[in-house]
């Protein structure tokens, strides 16, 4: 071999060596990178809970100046803190508009747990107890109820709409798990679309033979909080509120079972406990969310997916802030209800079909898995 060969030779061999030791350096360099910047996103998640608890609450104070007469800020501050009985404002205030308020933060922030928690639990991104029959359900057996009953008292509106819904949920997962590959997502879907209309159509029924029923609850079944009391909220919150502090005490549970049973069973779960007991919690949101407000749809679809894309996937996470975007969005859709035709207003739930309807579809045609 002659010298210039050699010296060749050389030179490969040592630009060989430097890429071997620049391919070692960034396997090396990556996962410290990954990590930083996993890092640098977990501590930003409290402060950004924070954030958004303070946005919600200027929303509920704005939401409460806004109206058929918009009432100014200074008002609804003494209408809260210093009410007096006298003032037409502060009665107003006191008896119409905050029930509303807390009515449909309440409802929001229910409806998008239970739909974070039906995502995680079947990995559905189409999971929701709108469009899984679930709202249905609960919302035909609250019009049942006003049916066979008349007037009944308003506890008994939450007792049928969580029996409504629990019974919803079982007959959409028993569909869904017929034939070959057992629950799939689109199964899932399919079944609680064809349950919502079947039920749907004996709701309607049930409202056109009997004049007073429909006459009590019209309004309602599109989804509606006109008119909500405090008397029907002190009723109906404290499930939902037992519904979301379970939701956040497994939620370290459901992030294992949303990366696959398989992966939860190596962890030691009992899986089964687990689905059963998340069952019991959706039921508890969506059947007392159904009971105040009726079928309002979309919000557990829309806001779980925005969550995880802020958040990541972990569901310790992702249920508290579900919660707090879940209140907000129902806070302003409800805001857009009550002012784009004023001094008349629409049912939340037109609002929220509005907002959801173009998000279904993104996620239909982009993120199922047949």
């Amino acid at each position: 071999m002659t010298a210039q060969a050699k010296t060749i030779a050389r030179r490969n061999a040592n630009a060989n060596a430097n890429v071997a030791v620049a391919v070692a350096a960034s396997a090396r360099t990556r996962p410290q990178a990954n990590s930083s910047r996993i890092l640098g996103r977990r501590s930003l998640l409290l402060p950004g809970l924070v954030i958004a608890i303070a946005v919600l609450l200027l929303c509920l104070l704005w939401s409460i100046t806004l109206g058929a007469a918009d009432i100014s800020p200074r008002v609804v501050y003494e209408a809260l803190f210093n009410p007096d009985s006298t003032q037409f404002n502060h009665l107003i205030i006191q008896t119409v508009r905050l029930p509303r308020v807390l009515s449909g933060a309440i409802v929001g922030a229910a409806l998008a747990v239970a739909g974070a928690m039906m995502q995680g639990l079947t990995r559905n991104p189409l999971a929701d107890s709108g469009i899984l029959g679930i709202n249905s359900g609960a919302a035909f057996a609250v019009v049942l109820a006003v049916f066979l009953l008349g007037n009944p008292p308003l506890s008994v509106y939450a007792l049928f709409g969580f029996v409504g819904a629990g019974v919803a949920a079982l007959i959409v997962y028993a569909i869904g798990s017929m034939g070959r590959g057992g629950a799939t997502p689109m199964k899932l879907t399919l079944a609680g679309v064809i349950l919502t209309s079947f039920i749907s159509a004996f709701t309607t029924a049930i409202l056109i033979s009997d004049q007073q029923t429909l006459d009590k609850i019209r309004f309602w079944t599109a989804g509606s909080l006109a008119g909500r009391d405090m008397t029907l909220l002190l009723q109906t919150a404290p499930y939902m509120i037992v519904g979301l502090i379970g939701a956040w005490l497994i939620s370290r549970q459901i992030t294992t079972i949303s990366l696959g049973d398989d992966v939860a069973k190596g962890l030691g779960q009992n899986t089964l406990w687990i689905r059963l007991l998340s069952a019991g919690i959706v039921v508890l949101l969506a059947g007392g969310a159904v009971a105040l407000a009726g079928p309002v749809g979309f919000v557990g679809l829309v806001v779980p997916h925005i969550v995880r894309f802020l958040v990541g996937v972990d569901y310790r996470w992702i249920v508290p802030y579900s919660a707090i975007m879940g209140a907000l969005l129902v806070t302003v859709a409800d805001v857009g209800a009550r002012v784009v035709i004023r001094p008349q207003e629409l049912p939340v739930g037109v609002i929220m079909a509005v907002i959801g309807a173009p998000f279904f579809i993104w996620l239909a045609r982009w993120k199922v898995k047949r």
